[in-house]
């Protein structure tokens, strides 16, 4: 039986998915490839220090995905095109957001001009540039798909903390609430170019998995490096 385009997306997810259940602290701290840091703040007690660190990181982050996801549209077919062209709007709004966060959490415009990224934080925007200049955009779509499915978790797991533990507002957590909602529309375009790249012949899974592994991995570097 042929997998179709929804199948697809949900066994590559289950596959790539990078925690288990967060059913307490100290079994997720177990799992191989557990988050650092979003168990701190979801509990409060990750220090402002990393929370500063977290929206500085992400304002390099975010105007570089941005840009890849421009360019993957113009190289794209009319289906994944409108895939990355939904992406780089939203990448321009969340940066609309993280810079409310960036204040809540005490980052100042010197803070910003100063700041040294972290390699191992910005290893994530520059394999996604990699996607941008050298895979299918069918492939890319269904490994950004999937990786983004543990970013939205993570997010909605941080909100909760700001809101909970740090006394952040609305304001201050819209950027992680942003990415923690469902995106209906999101998810029927990618269906669409996944399918169609099934159709096309030109969507190929073992290479679309060997990225969203890379893109899982470049992830758990992120929050590695960032604690």
């Amino acid at each position: 039986m042929t997998a179709t385009a929804g199948d697809l997306l949900q066994t590559t997810t289950r596959a790539l998915a990078p925690d288990p259940p967060p059913l307490s602290a100290s079994l997720e701290r177990g799992h191989p490839q557990a988050n650092p840091v979003v168990p701190l703040v979801e509990r409060g007690a990750a220090p402002p220090r990393t929370l500063a660190r977290l929206a500085l990181e992400q304002q390099w982050v975010i105007p570089a995905d941005r840009r890849s996801f421009e360019h993957l549209a113009q190289r794209s077919g009319p289906a994944a095109a409108a895939v990355f062209t939904t992406l780089a709007t939203g990448e321009e709004r969340a940066g609309t957001h993280l810079e409310a966060f960036a204040r809540a959490a005490g980052v100042t415009a010197d803070h910003s001009r100063a700041y040294l990224p972290l390699p191992g934080c910005q290893a994530y925007p520059a394999y996604v540039s990699w996607l941008a200049l050298n895979a299918d955009p069918a492939d890319a779509v269904l490994a950004l798909t999937a990786n983004f499915s543990a970013w939205g978790g993570y997010c909605a797991r941080i909100a909760t903390g700001l809101r909970t533990h740090y006394g952040f507002g609305d304001e201050a957590c819209a950027f992680f609430d942003f990415f923690a909602e469902p995106s209906p529309d999101l998810d029927e375009q990618a269906t669409a170019a996944v399918q169609a790249g099934l159709d096309s012949g030109t969507l190929h899974t073992n290479s679309a998995h060997t990225y969203g592994t890379l893109l899982q991995t470049y992830e758990s570097m992120f929050w590695a490096a960032l604690s």
